[in-house]
């Protein structure tokens, strides 16, 4: 299937996708491990320590370690590891407060900007600032419009998804708030089978910030696939920055026959991050899926968790996930049409603008877009 040029239909929308626009050039930016493999460990990890290591300082100087040979997404994050450490450590001695510690070690694990990375004490947990603020500063979803507006008080729902239809029936709206929520294919196909008369679907997804990778698969399950592969990942496998195991592809469930072929725009902006963004990358691998809104929040890898010299626990990736395109969409995924979110009309005249546009080229545009 060729794909549509989405140029010629909506003034105003700026354009450069991965896959329809290759004209354009621009910068871009599972494993499924058992949980004995994915996880350190806790208890065994701290029997190997004694008591003369858990000083502050040991327990940065190990901390630090760590993350310099497991952490995964040194390439793609531009930090200097070794200079972060050096402009740190200095502000660890022994004898200084848990708290003072806490905030130094929070700090040093906050220049990987990484939302899969946290450190928890028994007195406060650590998260990516940077990665919370994009979250919610720049959300380009209002959930109360989508419900007030879309799909109504009384919308329908099955699991963790909640759907009806636009335009007379002639685009399916779905909105996914969560990949930790449930969601079945036998469910999604019912969906499909209500609105015969569809001409395409909207698959809204902003403001996911993820949860279980199975039901990325689960939600692909109901689209046209002939089983082909979604994307490559793989583990940290040494010390070194660069040292990872093999790719190993991630495939789509075979639906030749029975599969949803007409047009879907995945709704994403910065919200969608982890499970979220790895679904949008899954996009590339459909002809009639495209990605629509703004870039998603990344957090393309798989934590690890482990336990310091001290007891608190922390957390950072250890796996990457490669793209069909080749890269490493870590720090977000790009949309194939980004469109800026206008919240003033959300708020003021209940209108969404990115839901308006998807229905305006699902529509107008559906026989030519697949």
């Amino acid at each position: 299937m060729s794909r549509f040029c989405f140029c010629r239909v909506l003034p105003g929308l700026v354009h450069y996708g991965r896959r329809v626009f290759r004209n354009v050039v621009v910068p871009m930016f599972f494993l499924l491990l058992s949980g004995g493999a994915m996880f350190l460990a806790a208890g065994c990890e701290k029997a190997l320590m004694n008591e003369g290591t858990t000083s502050p300082v040991s327990t940065f100087d190990y901390l630090w370690q760590r993350v310099d040979e497991q952490y995964s997404m040194f390439d793609v994050k531009g930090v200097d590891w070794r200079a972060v450490y050096d402009s740190l450590r200095p502000k660890v001695y022994e004898g200084m407060e848990d708290d003072s510690l806490f905030a130094v070690c929070a700090a040093m694990l906050n220049c990987l900007d990484d939302g899969h990375v946290n450190l928890v004490a028994p007195f406060d947990a650590s998260r990516s600032i940077a990665v919370h603020r994009r979250f919610f500063a720049e959300s380009g979803i209002d959930v109360n419009c989508v419900v007030l507006n879309y799909l109504g008080v009384g919308y329908h729902s099955t699991g963790g998804v909640a759907y009806g239809s636009l335009c007379n029936g002639k685009v399916i709206y779905v909105y996914y708030g969560s990949f930790s929520s449930s969601v079945s294919e036998a469910g999604l196909r019912r969906i499909v089978a209500m609105y015969p008369d569809a001409q395409g679907m909207i698959l809204d997804i902003r403001g996911n910030g993820g949860g279980d990778l199975s039901n990325v698969v689960r939600l692909l399950g109901v689209m046209r696939s002939e089983g082909q592969v979604l994307y490559s990942s793989q583990i940290k496998a040494g010390a070194a920055h660069d040292c990872f195991t093999e790719l190993v592809p991630t495939y789509a469930p075979v639906n030749k026959d029975e599969g949803f072929g007409l047009p879907v725009a995945v709704l994403v902006d910065r919200g969608c991050f982890s499970a979220a963004s790895t679904f949008a990358i899954a996009t590339q691998a459909y002809d009639n899926m495209f990605l629509m809104g703004d870039t998603t929040g990344g957090g393309l890898g798989l934590p690890t968790m482990g336990t310091l010299p001290n007891g608190w626990l922390y957390r950072f990736s250890i796996t990457r996930t490669i793209a069909l395109d080749g890269k490493n969409y870590e720090n977000g995924v790009p949309p194939d049409i980004l469109l800026k979110f206008d919240r003033e009309a959300a708020s003021t005249l209940g209108r969404d603008n990115i839901i308006d546009s998807a229905c305006a080229l699902i529509t107008n545009y559906g026989s030519s877009i697949r």
